[in-house]
C-alpha cells in the first residue's frame, strides 16, 4: 500500500475543515449509521463557538481510486494569522499540500502567508478552488490571480506549473472541467495520489529510527505525546531511544511505551510504523517540539524550521483587585505561571518571560485573538488575571541600532459607501494605501500597509465605521523602523469612585455622561470603569447613589426607571479597548475593566508627576 502526506493550507473561512469532513465522509471513516459531526476536526470548545480551527490536527483516510489503495495522512491547519506558527512546523512532515482559494473572495493575505512558507520548502502545491458553486463566485480570474501570486512568490517552473480541481467542499464534489459536473470527490482524490510524491522517508526504512517531533500534547494516561513523520527505521513498542536538541545534545532516554497511528479521527495503537508515516509517540517525559527521538546510536539531530518571531506581547500578573479571589480557585502566580510555561512548551509562537516585578509574566505571541484564546482558556480552567493592554514587540536593526516595528499586511473588502471613513481612519495611524479596486457585489477591496501599534484596538472601531458589513484581514509581512506615535483617539472612561452595587437610579443618572459598561445591582470597586465617557478625559463618578426617598418623593411618584443596556465587552474588545495605565480583570465568571491605581488621589499624583 502506498503513502501520501498531504496540509490543507488557506486563508480563514475558505472551507478547510468543510472539506476534510467531506474527505473522510467519502473515503468510508464514518460507519452507515454513525452520526457525522458538522466541522468534526474542530474538536475544542473554542473552536467551535468561534467557528474557526486554532490547533492543526491529523487524520488517516484510506482511499482505493486509480492507482489502487492508498493511505492518506490529512493534516488540517488553522487560517487565522495569529496561529500561523502551528502552520509552519506542520508544513515540515508533509511532502504536498492543497492550497484552497475561495473563488468568490480569491487570494487574502494569508494565502500569500502560507503559500510563501509551503514554496520555500520546496513543497508543489494543488490548487483547489473551492467554493464555486458561490452566487458571485469567479473561478478563471481566481486562477489568474493565483498564478500572478505563485510568479510573484518567487516560484520554480515546476511548482508553477501546478495542477488546479474545482470544487465545492460543503456539497462534496470536485471536477477537473466545470463542464463536467461531477458528484463526489473522488477526482481530489485522486489528483492528491497522482501529483503528491511518496514519503522520500520510505527509503530509508533500514537505517536506524528517528523521527522530528511537531506537535506535542499530554494524554492523562499515556503522558507526553510527541507527533511527527518518521525520518528513517521503524517504531515499535518497546524500542530504546533517546531525544535530541536542535543542536544535538542529548536531553533524556526512554523507552517507547505506545506508537499511535490516526486512522480516521481516532488514533489507535499499532505494533510498528515504517519511514514516512505520522505517528504518535508515547513514552518521554522532557522532550519537547522540535526535538529529535531517534535510536540510541544516532549522534546528529534533524533540521528543524525556524519559526517566526512573536509580534505583540502582554503582561499576565496576579488578580489583585478588591474582588479578587470570589470566583476562580487558581489565583497564585506560582500556579498561573506554571500553566504559562506548560502552553509555551507546546505552542511554539507563544514566548513567557518573567518580569521585574517577580509575579508579573510578558506574554508574546502572533496577535491579539491568540492572546485572547489563551486567556479564554485559562479562565475556563478557574483562573484569576490581570492582563494589561498589549504591545508590540520592537526589534533593533544590527547594523544601524535603529529601532525597529513589525508592519502588517492588511486587506479590507467593505461596501463602496465606507471605503472613504475606513482609509481616513487607517492614514491617521500611519497606514500607507498600496492598492484599491472593487471586488464586485458593490464592494470595494482596499489593500494597506500598516504598523501593528495602529490596529490594536482598531477592530470595533472598524466594525461600528461599516455598520458591521466590512471584513477586515492581516498578517504580518516585515519589520520597519519605527514610525513615530499614533493618536489612536480613545475617549475618557467613567470611573467608579467607591466600593458596592450600582443603583438603576444612579446609572440613570449618568447615561447622559456616556455609554455604560455595567447594569444596575452588580458588584463595582474603586478605580473600576464602568463606561466610557463621552468626552476625552477620565470621570470619577459614583454608581451607587440611591433615590432619597422623602415624604417629598415618594417611591412611586416618578416615572419608572428605564435603563439602556449595557455594552458588554468580550475579551478580545477589552484587551483592546484598555490604555496604557488600565487594566483587565479576567474571571472565570466575569470580564472588567480598571485602572492599575484604584485611589484616585493616588492616580492624579501620578499623572503631575509624568
Amino acid at each position: 500500500m502506498s503513502l501520501r502526506n498531504i496540509a490543507i493550507i488557506a486563508h480563514v473561512d475558505h472551507g478547510k475543515t468543510t472539506l476534510v469532513d467531506q474527505l473522510l465522509a467519502q473515503s468510508g471513516v464514518f460507519r452507515a449509521n454513525e452520526a457525522t459531526v458538522e466541522r468534526a476536526m474542530d474538536s475544542n470548545d473554542q473552536e467551535r463557538e468561534r467557528g474557526i480551527t486554532i490547533l492543526a490536527k491529523c487524520t488517516s483516510v484510506l482511499w482505493n481510486g486509480k492507482a489502487g489503495e492508498t493511505r492518506i495522512n490529512i493534516i488540517d491547519t488553522p487560517g487565522h494569522a495569529d496561529f500561523g506558527g502551528e502552520v509552519e512546523r506542520i508544513l515540515g512532515m508533509v511532502d504536498g499540500c492543497v492550497l484552497l482559494v475561495d473563488a468568490e473572495e480569491g487570494v487574502m493575505p494569508q494565502t500569500k502567508f502560507v503559500l510563501g512558507k509551503a514554496l520555500k520548502m520546496g513543497l508543489k502545491p494543488i490548487l483547489c478552488l473551492n467554493k464555486v458553486d458561490r452566487p458571485h463566485a469567479d473561478p478563471d480570474r481566481i486562477l489568474n490571480d493565483a498564478f500572478d501570486l505563485f510568479a510573484a512568490m518567487g516560484a520554480s517552473d515546476e511548482q508553477l506549473d501546478f495542477p488546479h480541481i474545482y470544487a465545492s467542499g460543503k456539497n462534496g464534489w470536485a471536477t477537473l472541467d466545470m463542464e463536467k459536473p461531477n458528484d463526489t470527490l473522488a477526482p481530489l482524490f485522486d489528483l492528491i495520489v497522482e501529483h503528491v510524491p511518496e514519503p522520500k522517508a520510505v527509503a530509508r526504512k533500514d537505517e536506524p529510527f528517528q523521527i522530528l517531533s511537531v506537535l506535542i500534547e499530554s494524554d492523562p494516561f499515556l503522558g507526553r505525546l510527541l507527533t511527527g513523520r518518521i525520518e528513517s527505521g521503524k517504531a515499535t513498542p518497546g524500542l530504546a531511544i533517546k531525544a535530541l536538541s536542535r543542536d544535538g545534545k542529548e536531553i533524556e532516554r526512554g523507552r517507547i511505551t505506545k506508537v499511535l497511528a490516526f486512522r480516521g479521527l481516532k488514533r489507535q495503537p499499532i505494533e510498528d510504523a515504517e519511514a514516512g508515516d505520522i505517528v504518535a509517540i508515547a513514552g518521554l517525559s522532557k522532550a519537547t517540539v522540535a526535538d529529535t527521538l531517534c535510536a540510541l546510536d544516532v549522534t546528529e539531530a534533524l533540521p528543524a524550521q525556524p519559526i517566526d518571531p512573536p509580534t505583540i506581547s502582554m503582561t499576565v500578573s496576579v488578580n489583585d483587585s478588591p474582588l479578587a479571589g470570589r470566583e476562580g480557585d487558581k489565583v497564585q502566580s506560582r500556579v498561573i505561571a506554571a500553566r504559562l510555561l506548560k502552553e509555551a512548551e507546546s505552542n511554539v509562537a507563544i514566548r513567557v518571560t518573567e518580569t521585574a516585578e517577580k509575579d508579573a509574566y510578558e506574554v508574546a505571541g502572533r496577535g491579539e485573538l491568540q492572546l485572547g484564546v489563551l486567556i479564554e482558556g485559562m479562565r475556563r480552567e478557574g483562573f484569576e488575571l490581570s492582563i494589561s493592554r498589549p504591545r508590540v514587540v520592537f526589534q533593533t536593526d544590527p547594523e544601524t541600532g535603529e529601532r525597529l516595528e513589525p508592519i502588517e499586511d492588511v486587506m479590507i473588502d467593505v461596501d463602496d459607501e465606507f471605503s472613504g471613513i475606513v482609509i481616513e481612519k487607517l492614514s491617521a495611524r500611519k497606514a500607507e494605501l498600496k492598492d484599491m479596486g472593487p471586488s464586485g457585489a458593490g464592494k470595494t477591496r482596499i489593500s494597506l500597509m500598516a504598523p501593528s501599534r495602529s490596529l490594536i484596538g482598531y477592530q470595533g472601531e472598524f466594525l461600528t465605521d461599516t455598520r458591521g458589513s466590512g471584513v477586515l484581514n492581516r498578517v504580518f509581512s516585515h519589520y520597519e523602523p519605527y514610525k513615530g506615535a499614533i493618536d489612536a483617539g480613545r475617549k475618557g472612561v467613567l470611573v467608579a469612585n467607591s466600593d458596592g452595587e450600582t443603583a438603576a437610579f444612579a446609572l440613570w443618572n449618568l447615561e447622559d455622561r456616556g455609554t455604560m459598561f455595567v447594569g444596575a445591582g452588580e458588584k463595582t470597586y474603586q478605580g473600576m470603569i464602568i463606561g466610557e465617557n463621552a468626552r476625552a478625559d477620565d470621570l470619577d463618578v459614583n454608581p451607587m447613589k440611591a433615590k432619597q426617598l422623602t415624604n417629598v418623593r415618594a417611591s412611586g411618584k416618578d416615572e419608572s426607571i428605564r435603563l439602556t443596556p449595557p455594552r458588554r465587552l468580550t475579551l478580545e474588545q477589552a484587551i483592546a479597548y484598555i490604555e496604557e495605565d488600565e487594566l483587565v480583570e479576567v474571571t472565570p465568571k466575569n470580564i472588567r475593566l480598571r485602572k492599575k491605581v484604584l485611589n484616585p488621589s493616588f492616580r492624579k499624583k501620578r499623572v503631575k508627576e509624568d
